[in-house]
């Protein structure tokens, strides 16, 4: 019997485009980049011997009643075996002269994992690193470019700055300027509840301020930072953006996020960072919502 050749994944040409762009904007080898589709239809990519996956976590709106986003996070593992934090996988990567190279990789590959969610409702929320920020010009620029290949708008796309690791302001607001004049979305991320970080979004006006998750733990033990807690979420409200309280990893965290007046959640209770293929979004979201909608309307 003659065996049919296998037909290409639908996809294929859209990654030989982006390997294209990668090889013109990064300068690196197609070998170098080591992008492979996977029978789940998801792709990894070994770069600077570092194999890379994307997991993602939903964000929820309680308002809406529906998923609000999702934010990808970075899987990486050494030897193909060994799990790493992607903090390690970022300090290799600097110390192999390649943390430009290493970033805009991790977030294309993102980008072409999220595909397999994209009829989903929301936005993707991208992690950049802090040190890019200050060593490169034109931000969103080369990014762009591989999101239109995906056909997806950059106005999907919110960009997660840790502005705390950052210390010039002009420098954070020619980054954060740059990416808005291309039409991504900003997310202050890891937000404390110092005056100096309050001081500094008056400044720079994000679109989303993700509290730190420290915030949400302590306001279940400590009666202080529960009460002080709405009036930080009011902050950011007065501003114009939206807060994200993010950790949220119990029953007792939720109630509390809920009497703060947000209504974006993230967190391990409501679910947890996973493949787009293992991710759920309507199962997972009839739980989340279900105890969301009861918390508020008790």
């Amino acid at each position: 019997m003659t065996q049919q050749p296998i037909a290409a994944h639908p996809i294929a040409s859209h990654v030989e485009q982006l390997r294209l762009q990668l090889k013109e904007s990064l300068l690196l080898d197609f070998d170098e980049y080591g992008l492979a589709e996977q029978f789940t239809g998801e792709f990894n990519s070994t770069f600077v011997g570092v194999r890379l996956n994307t997991a993602f976590q939903p964000i929820y709106d309680s308002e809406a009643g529906d998923l609000y986003g999702h934010e990808a996070l970075l899987r990486p593992t050494l030897g193909r075996e060994l799990a790493s934090a992607p903090e390690f996988a970022f300090t290799y990567a600097e110390q192999a002269g390649k943390l430009v190279e290493f970033d805009r990789v991790s977030r294309t590959l993102h980008v072409l994992n999220f595909r397999q969610i994209y009829a989903e409702n929301g936005l993707l929320f991208l992690n950049v690193h802090p040190k890019l920020l200050v060593s490169v010009n034109e931000h969103g620029k080369v990014f762009e470019r591989i999101l239109h290949a995906n056909s997806v708008p950059t106005e999907r796309i919110v960009i997660e700055i840790q502005e705390a690791l950052i210390e010039h302001d002009q420098q954070l607001s020619d980054a954060i300027n740059n990416y808005r004049d291309r039409g991504y979305r900003i997310a202050i991320d890891r937000f404390g509840s110092d005056q100096s970080h309050i001081d500094r979004l008056w400044k720079f006006t994000p679109d989303f301020v993700k509290l730190d998750l420290n915030l949400i733990q302590q306001a279940e033990t400590n009666v202080r930072v529960r009460n002080a807690l709405p009036g930080l979420v009011k902050i950011i409200q007065d501003i114009g953006a939206k807060p994200i309280i993010t950790g949220i990893e119990t029953q007792n965290q939720l109630d509390i996020a809920i009497e703060s007046g947000s209504t974006l959640f993230q967190g391990y209770f409501l679910a947890k960072p996973v493949t787009a293929k293992e991710l759920q979004p309507s199962s997972l979201f009839k739980r989340a919502a279900s105890i969301v909608n009861v918390r508020e309307a008790a």
